[in-house]
């Protein structure tokens, strides 16, 4: 009932925003995760190892500080509307061009300027979101946000489940292109950040993006390591996933699409849950319990051998990450600079994610390496690391719960 209440509360306007910022972000997304659900399908087109398929998911994750800065600052001169539609197409064309990649070498190609066109998305959205609905309520809104992400790789889950055996990893690239459509949507039912148009006028003439970034270094640079412990939390945990299921448990995609289906559902539950309860106790306090509530999980998770028993690890395991996760959208757009929230927060997103980037890879040659291709060893101590560092940094930080959004000066 507290969901459906919310957004009565929101105008027409505001809603239809937020629709809108929600599927951009669930659908760019899902164009991720489906390669992840391809790794070893690719691994035995292109006759590799999945290390370096791998490297597809590295460039990918590399290159999305190049998108953030790029679309980040096309949204704050240009305003975030347009430059959202026009990121939407470009990630929906390169997922496209992957589909017909003749050769691995051209596949990397596709899937480096896939991550530019990605790595634009989430500070556009985020941006034009916040500044478009009401503070009250945005702890909930920022949970149920950041879940378009889940919601995307549930959508990637389910496609590949029911149509990979049909279609390929070919075909599934294909289906990838359709979040094209969603620019119609966003051209017809979408309106300008109001707070983006009040600022432009003050904004005519100036560039405030190397001053206001400068002048705020100490922010940045916290961000920065924010989200390097954030990106290694997710990725750590989801994007072999799938892989370790195929590879040490021979499931079938179908088995895997399930548990992948379940352990996304808890995560959408855990980000709204976490999302909305960081209104009452704090943002800071929400994100450091999920983290270290993940820990316990980690047998279940990555040592168990039977369906149910992996679901219900899997589901724990993503309620708690994406818990965390589901605070991250209004915490970062709280703690940054009005003049560059357009810029800043994704662009401190997709450095975090950079300095991350190698994770899959890193994962995966030491599954190969060290323990004769088994990943549950991996998976575990990337989940004690990375769990602990996401507690101890976000700890160190400090929050501005409720701050005022509404203006970009």
């Amino acid at each position: 009932m507290e969901f459906v209440g919310h957004f009565r509360r929101l105008t027409r306007v505001q809603r239809n925003t937020f629709i809108a910022c929600f599927l951009g972000w669930s659908l760019d997304a899902f164009d991720f995760f489906i390669l992840v659900f391809c790794v070893s399908a690719l691994a035995t087109q292109f006759q590799t190892k999945v290390s370096a398929i791998t490297e597809a998911i590295f460039l990918t994750l590399a290159m999305r500080p190049v998108g953030a800065i790029l679309f980040g600052l096309m949204a704050d001169r240009f305003g975030r509307r347009p430059t959202l539609m026009v990121d939407i197409i470009a990630y929906s064309v390169f997922e496209l061009a992957s589909a017909f990649a003749p050769s691995l070498k051209v596949f990397l190609i596709m899937r480096m300027f896939f991550g530019i066109a990605m790595g634009g998305e989430w500070g556009v959205g985020a941006a034009l979101a916040f500044e478009t609905l009401p503070a009250e309520g945005r702890g909930f809104f920022s949970g149920l946000l950041q879940e378009g992400y889940v919601v995307g790789y549930l959508m990637a889950a389910l496609v590949y489940g029911t149509l990979f055996p049909l279609v390929g990893w070919r075909g599934m690239f294909v289906i990838g292109a359709l979040p094209a459509f969603l620019v119609i949507y966003i051209r017809t039912k979408v309106d300008e950040s109001p707070a983006w148009l009040q600022g432009r006028v003050s904004r005519a003439g100036k560039s405030h993006l190397g001053k206001d970034v400068f002048s705020h270094a100490g922010i940045f640079i916290f961000l920065v390591a924010l989200m390097f412990a954030f990106n290694s939390f997710s990725h750590g945990t989801q994007d072999l996933y799938p892989t370790f299921l195929q590879k040490n448990l021979q499931f079938t995609p179908k088995t895997v699409s399930f548990i992948a289906i379940v352990y996304n559902i808890g995560a959408l539950l855990g980000g709204i849950v976490f999302g909305t309860w960081s209104e009452r106790i704090g943002r800071r306090r929400a994100i450091v319990i999920a983290a270290l509530l993940a820990i316990p999980v980690i047998p279940l998770w990555a040592y168990s051998r039977t369906v149910p028993m992996l679901a219900l690890g899997g589901f724990l395991m993503q309620f708690m990450v994406q818990g965390a996760w589901g605070v991250i959208p209004a915490h970062l757009n709280e703690l940054s600079p009005p003049a560059v929230r357009g810029t800043l927060p994704g662009f401190a997103y997709q450095i975090g994610n950079f300095f991350s980037s190698r994770n899959s890879v890193i994962q995966a040659k030491l599954a190969e390496s060290r323990y004769g291709g088994s990943f549950p060893p991996v998976l575990a101590w990337t989940v004690l690391l990375v769990a602990s560092l996401v507690a101890i940094v976000t700890w160190s930080g400090r929050e501005r719960r409720g701050a005022d959004l509404s203006n970009t000066n």
